[in-house]
C-alpha cells in the first residue's frame, strides 16, 4: 500500500496528546509509508510536534476540534452531542475515505456506538465485537472476544464473533486453520448457559471453523486455542483480572529492600532479569488495542491509561488491519458461513 493514513483520536484517554501525540510519531518514525491525521486542539498539539525531523512532520496533518468526549460520558447522550468531538471526526475522516482506520482511547462504549452508526456493521452482523490477541505459554498469541462491546450476546453473536476472530487470526496471526473455542464454565458438552450451549451446537456443523469445544478460562494463556469466545461481560472481567494480576506480578519484581548484602543483590539482580525475560511479554502494554470488528472499516480501541508505548502498539495494530485488509476478509468468509450455519 503506497499511502496508508490513520485518523487518530488525539484527545481521547486519560492522558490526551501527551500520550497520543509521541506515540504517533514513534509509530511514524518506524514506519515510512505511514500517514497520521491527529485529530484534537491544535493548541495542545502542535507544541508536542517542535523539533522533529521534517520527514515525520510532513506525514502529519492536525485536524482541529473543538470538544472531545469525556471518559465518563453516559453513551446515549455523548452520541447525540458527538458533533464536534476529536472521536467524531475521526470516525467522519474514514468513513468519508480520507484514512482506512481509526485509533480511539476514549470512551468504549460511545466509540462502540458512533462507529456502529457511522461506518455500519458488515451484512450478517448484528453488533460489532472488541478483541485482543494475548500472549500464550507456547509462545504464540491467543484471540479472546467479546472484550466488553456487548455485555449481553445470544448464540447468533457468539457464532458471529467466532468467525471472524477465525478471519482475523489467519489474516493477522497468520494461523492456517486456527482453533475456535468458546469460553465456558466446564469442558463438558452439559455445562454452561442456554446461548453458550445453542452457539456451541451450531458451531459443531460449520465445516469452515475449526471448532474445538469449550475451554475454562484457566486455558486463555496456555495456547489450547487461536481463538476463544465469551460475551463482552464475561470478556472485559477476564481480560482486566489478567491485567491486574501481570501488573501486580511485574511490580514485584522490582520491588524489594535496598539494604541487603552483596551476594543477595547479585542474585536478586539475576533473579528479576530472568524473569523479566521469561514473563516481560505477558505486560500489558505489549498487546495494547482491541479490534472492533464487524464494522466495514477499521477502528482500534486503545487501552485509556496506555502509555506512550501501548498507544503505539494500538496504532501499529490499525496498520496491520488495513494492510491484511481484515473487513474485506470478514465479509468473504461470513457469506459462506453464516447462510449454512443458519
Amino acid at each position: 500500500m503506497a499511502r496508508l493514513t490513520i485518523a487518530l483520536d488525539a484527545m481521547g484517554g486519560d492522558f490526551g496528546p501527551c500520550v497520543t501525540v509521541p506515540a504517533a510519531l514513534q509509530a511514524l518514525a518506524s514506519n515510512p509509508a505511514l500517514n497520521i491525521q491527529l485529530v484534537g486542539n491544535p493548541a495542545a498539539i502542535q507544541p508536542l510536534l517542535n523539533s522533529n525531523s521534517p520527514d515525520i512532520l510532513e506525514r502529519i496533518n492536525i485536524v482541529p476540534a473543538e470538544f472531545m468526549v469525556a471518559n465518563d460520558a453516559k453513551p446515549s447522550q455523548a452520541i447525540r452531542n458527538s458533533r464536534g468531538t476529536s472521536m467524531r471526526i475521526a470516525l467522519d475522516l474514514v468513513k468519508s475515505g480520507e484514512a482506512q482506520a481509526c485509533v480511539s482511547a476514549g470512551n468504549t462504549g460511545v466509540l462502540m456506538g458512533l462507529a456502529k452508526l457511522m461506518l455500519k456493521p458488515l451484512e450478517g452482523i448484528e453488533r460489532p465485537a472488541l478483541v485482543s490477541a494475548l500472549p500464550n505459554q507456547k509462545g504464540g498469541k491467543t484471540l479472546l472476544l467479546d472484550l466488553g462491546a456487548n455485555v449481553e450476546c445470544d448464540s447468533d453473536m457468539l457464532v458471529q464473533f467466532a468467525v471472524m476472530g477465525a478471519v482475523m487470526a489467519e489474516e493477522i496471526l497468520q494461523i492456517p486453520n486456527p482453533r475456535v473455542a468458546l469460553l465456558n464454565i466446564g469442558e463438558e458438552e452439559s455445562k454452561g448457559l442456554d446461548n453458550i450451549q445453542a452457539a456451541a451446537a451450531i458451531l459443531r456443523n460449520v465445516q469452515q471453523i475449526n471448532y474445538i469445544g469449550y475451554l475454562e478460562g484457566n486455558d486463555l494463556l496456555t495456547g489450547e486455542t487461536d481463538v476463544l469466545v465469551c460475551d463482552g461481560f464475561v470478556g472485559n472481567v477476564t481480560l482486566k483480572t489478567l491485567e491486574g494480576v501481570v501488573r501486580v506480578f511485574l511490580s514485584l519484581l522490582s520491588s524489594g529492600k535496598k539494604k541487603r548484602l552483596w551476594w543477595m543483590k547479585i542474585i536478586s539482580y539475576w533473579l528479576k532479569k530472568s524473569l523479566s525475560k521469561r514473563f516481560g511479554h505477558l505486560n500489558p502494554d505489549r498487546y495494547n488495542g482491541a479490534c472492533l470488528l464487524g464494522l466495514r472499516s477499521s477502528v482500534i480501541k486503545s487501552h485509556g491509561a496506555a502509555n506512550q508505548q501501548a498507544f503505539t502498539v494500538a496504532i501499529e495494530q490499525a496498520v496491520q488491519a488495513v494492510e491484511r485488509e481484515v473487513p474485506t476478509q470478514i465479509a468473504a468468509r461470513l457469506q459462506a458461513v453464516l447462510p449454512k450455519s443458519e
